[in-house]
């Protein structure tokens, strides 16, 4: 008798057709709106975590990096899935934004179209009779295209997208496509008791797991697969029996068994919470109730289901963080209240002739209960991203509902098509601009403030881009309007801090680094920011407490041994400095510091060859840090490679044009290599940028009047050089003095360069300098005979 009811009408090849066209029009569609994305970059709002500073993802799939994938806690999270997937993406397609917005694109057209599938399949499906057998498709096309269409272009579905960080939701949502039409398949071979039917049953299970190891938000998913048995699967309905009380107890007797079924997928729920809770415990991102009432938090989520759908109807001023409103109104809480509740009393009341209404709304206000905020992590009131799948019941209302209230109309089809077409024109439209805001971090903050007030937030965070821009004055400000805003806002104190110590205003630095630790006495980066600030100052003992203090608070603060570790070596202290700095290359392997400091160190103790290692690694991890370049070159000069010393001194000064260490180097080096011109340039350069560099003045002044090469000698400009260089040391420098005779007898001075070249010389006997004094005697006798000293070429 199961064999009867299975059988199934023959596939109409034109039906075939039309699915393929519809899934072609929705991956386009995704297409159209998001390509502009793969010219986007990243933002600077946790891409830092999710990417571009995190050594794991940089580095590619390996074994060490997919054991970390699985540890609890970075990110304040845990989906070991989305790691592994950017993982991919950085082995793939290497660390630019290209390839994980590509990534995203893909995915979110991949869920576009399965969503589309999904509805079709179950709204199409006889669920009173047997589920295999097809009903006419007509029912069930266009509400299915035109939900999957608003899903694949809707602006609140931007953030999903556009952001690299959101790679979770796109993600999750393939699993959660996944697991339904799995359960939709283990459902139809249930009903003909087909032995498949546990194979389909475990898939879905088993893509369940790695959804939720994509996203914990899918903890509810076990809630819409009881929806979907309730309706489009019509699985609550018992047999038919003649009393009211036995049908009573037939249909409660059903329900259980449903739930029962569900109950490994519950369970996985359960396990997902405790991880993610756990997670979110130790990062310290959960927000305690003293600050963020419950009643504040109630009233909030009340207002966030009402907010999310007039986002939905009316997307505009969408923004990536909205701030929590401050005193909520009372009559904006209970109207709220009022609205939920009565949108699902008329589902309910209408859920014998409509059950997508009632399947609709709870899978929209159950899906987002995990992000609704009575558990609060994050500052966030609410967030687009967070609408990703629960719209979907609200896309159906609308699709269902618009198919059966105008059922009687003659021309309903085309009413209707005409309808969607405008409304998927004007989301294009919308969604597209709103991507366009994406572009980069500091245009997504400028359109953020315009769309928000008292967005304290999107001030701190757009002070960060300026500050990174070197605009320090404009951050300045974004900060300042931050903590007007929010006076108790540690971050803003603390990032203000580091700009007003970097232009020397240490006392200011001071004042707000305190005001951060007394909001925040845990705030173990306002401790080692303020020992940076000190250490600038020469402050090496209050630096080194600083430095102290934040290790204490956090032991695994990777960057405070680097500093401490940096303030160590600067005063000698080579093994303890080394403890630190290896320290810290077990918590921040993709720290460039930390393996630049490492080289340093093995240079100093003439370990080249494990130097060598560190400074490659080192730009590896930072190809742009004219520090690393420069400390190559340095190395390379000591192992006699002066052509690679050149041409990493050259791209330290490309990446850093008055780095004049470098360039002093640079100098000295050409002058070796008789590169006098070039030399020459060098040291004119150093002079431009500091006219008082002492040394510069000194060398150009000795090439100016010493040197083989007769085009780069000039006496006159030697003299002046030289004198200025004496005035600077005050005659305390036989070298200087030494040059000022030589360029004296080069501008044809010869008693002025005698008598310079003994004072020279007298000085470095008193300093117990012999072999100077010994030069000095043989560049004398020159001056004796009134020939100038040059040296051989």
């Amino acid at each position: 008798m199961a064999a009867n009811h299975s059988q199934k009408h023959p596939p109409n090849s034109n039906d075939q057709r039309t699915v393929l066209v519809v899934c072609i029009l929705l991956a386009v569609l995704v297409f159209a709106v998001f390509g502009q994305t793969l010219r986007q970059g990243f933002v600077n709002f946790d891409d830092g975590d999710y990417f571009t500073s995190n050594f794991h993802v940089l580095t590619g799939l390996t074994w060490n990096n997919a054991k970390w994938a699985f540890q609890i806690g970075y990110a304040a999270n845990w989906h070991p899935l989305t790691w592994l997937s950017l993982m991919l993406d950085a082995q793939l397609f290497g660390t630019g934004p290209a390839g994980p917005h590509l990534t995203n694109v893909i995915l979110h057209a991949a869920n576009t179209v399965l969503l589309f599938l999904l509805l079709r399949r179950l709204m199409g499906l006889r669920s009173d009779k047997s589920v295999g057998a097809m009903a006419t498709q007509a029912g069930a096309l266009w509400p299915s295209a035109f939900v999957a269409a608003i899903f694949a272009i809707h602006p609140l579905h931007v953030e999903s997208v556009a952001w690299v960080s959101e790679r979770k939701d796109v993600l999750s949502g393939l699993f959660f496509m996944l697991t339904l039409l799995m359960y939709e398949r283990f459902v139809e071979q249930s009903k003909i008791q087909s032995p498949k039917s546990k194979m389909f049953y475990g898939l879905a299970l088993l893509i369940f797991a790695m959804g939720l190891m994509s996203k914990p938000m899918l903890v509810t998913l076990p809630f819409v697969l009881l929806l979907l048995d309730y309706w489009p699967l019509k699985r609550f309905e018992s047999s038919t029996l003649n009393s009211d009380e036995s049908r009573a107890g037939s249909q409660l007797a059903t329900i259980s068994r449903l739930v029962l079924e569900k109950l490994p997928f519950f369970l996985l729920s359960a396990a997902s919470c405790v991880i993610t809770i756990l997670a979110q415990q130790k990062a310290r991102a959960i927000i305690p109730t003293d600050a963020l009432p419950l009643f504040d938090r109630i009233g909030n989520a009340s207002i966030s289901y009402v907010v999310y759908l007039g986002q939905m109807l009316y997307p505009a001023r969408l923004a990536i963080f909205y701030p929590h409103l401050e005193n909520l109104p009372l009559w904006k809480i209970v109207l709220s209240l009022i609205f939920v509740a009565g949108i699902t009393a008329g589902a309910f009341a209408l859920r014998r002739g409509r059950p997508y209404l009632l399947v609709g709304w709870l899978w929209y206000l159950g899906t987002l209960v995990p992000v609704i905020g009575l558990l609060q992590v994050g500052a966030q009131a609410w967030a687009d991203r967070y609408t990703y799948l629960p719209l979907i019941g609200v896309f159906i209302m609308i699709a269902w509902g618009a198919r059966d209230l105008f059922s009687f109309w003659q021309c309903r089809r085309q009413a209707l098509g005409f309808a969607s077409l405008i409304v998927v024109a004007a989301l294009m439209v919308c969604a597209s601009i709103q991507t366009s805001h994406w572009r980069n971090s500091e245009s997504l903050w400028i359109h953020t403030l315009a769309c928000t007030s008292r967005n304290y937030v999107a001030h701190c965070d757009l002070g960060s881009v300026l500050a990174k821009q070197g605009r320090v004055a404009e951050a300045i400000e974004q900060y300042q309007a931050t903590l007007e805003l929010k006076p108790d806002y540690a971050d803003a104190h603390n990032n203000l801090a580091i700009l007003l110590a970097g232009q020397g205003k240490t006392a200011e630095a001071v004042k707000h680094y305190q005001r951060a630790l007394e909001i925040k006495p845990d705030f173990a980066a306002a401790h080692n920011n303020w020992g940076n600030a000190l250490a600038v100052k020469g402050q090496i003992n209050e630096a080194t407490e600083h430095y102290q203090q934040a290790l204490q608070l956090d032991p695994d603060f990777g960057e405070a041994h680097n500093d401490l570790g940096a303030l160590l070596l600067g005063q000698g202290r080579t093994a303890e400095a080394m403890q630190h700095f290896r320290k810290a290359a077990e918590l921040i392997p993709d720290n460039a510091d930390v393996q630049n400091n490492l080289g340093t160190v093995m240079a100093d103790q003439g370990r080249t060859t494990e130097a060598l290692k560190y400074f490659q690694k080192a730009l590896e991890l930072k190809p742009d840090s004219a520090k690393t370049h420069f400390n190559l070159a340095t190395l390379f000069v000591a192992r006699g490679q002066l052509d690679e010393a050149i041409k990493h001194y050259q791209q330290a000064l490309e990446l850093m044009p008055d780095f004049t260490r470098a360039r002093y180097q640079f100098g000295l080096v050409l002058q070796t290599r008789g590169k006098f011109a070039e030399a020459v340039a060098q040291f004119e350069k150093i002079l431009e940028l500091d006219p008082k560099h002492i040394a510069s003045q000194n060398n150009l002044a000795w090439l100016l009047a010493t040197c083989p090469d007769n085009s780069v000698r000039n006496g006159n400009k030697a003299v002046e050089l030289a004198q200025q260089a004496v005035q600077l040391s005050r005659g305390r420098s036989p070298e200087i003095l030494d040059t000022l005779a030589a360029a004296y007898a080069e501008a044809g001075r010869f008693p002025e360069a005698i008598e310079t070249a003994r004072q020279a010389s007298d000085l470095s006997t008193a300093l117990n300098n012999k072999p100077l004094a010994e030069a000095i005697q043989t560049q004398l006798h020159f001056y004796e005979t009134n020939s100038p000293y040059h040296e051989k070429p």
